[in-house]
């Protein structure tokens, strides 16, 4: 068990909603992905991560995680309900990986 990862701050652009978080999840570089099959390739916690929000979040279509920065995008607007299961997946994912 880990602990949780707090998120700093959120901002919603368009389809696509920035997550600001507490930890560094990977390198400066970052990871991007499509589709859960392509996430599910990659054995990183970038990967992993993806592919935890692309199984839990509806309408998830693009996540790239770079540093402390989680960018998911979505194929529309980004409701209550959405905001809130991407972010639980974040806040949660050292408490389970």
């Amino acid at each position: 068990m880990g602990q949780r990862i707090e998120i700093e701050g959120t901002r919603v652009v368009d389809d696509s909603v920035i997550f600001a978080t507490s930890r560094g999840l990977t390198g400066a570089d970052g990871e991007g992905y499509a589709s859960p099959d392509e996430a599910a390739e990659a054995e990183t916690f970038g990967s992993k991560l993806a592919s935890d929000l692309f199984e839990s979040v509806d309408g998830v279509n693009r996540v790239f995680v770079s540093s402390n920065m989680v960018v998911v995008r979505g194929g529309e607007a980004w409701g209550d309900e959405n905001l809130r299961a991407a972010s639980t997946v974040i806040e949660d994912f050292f408490l389970h990986y």
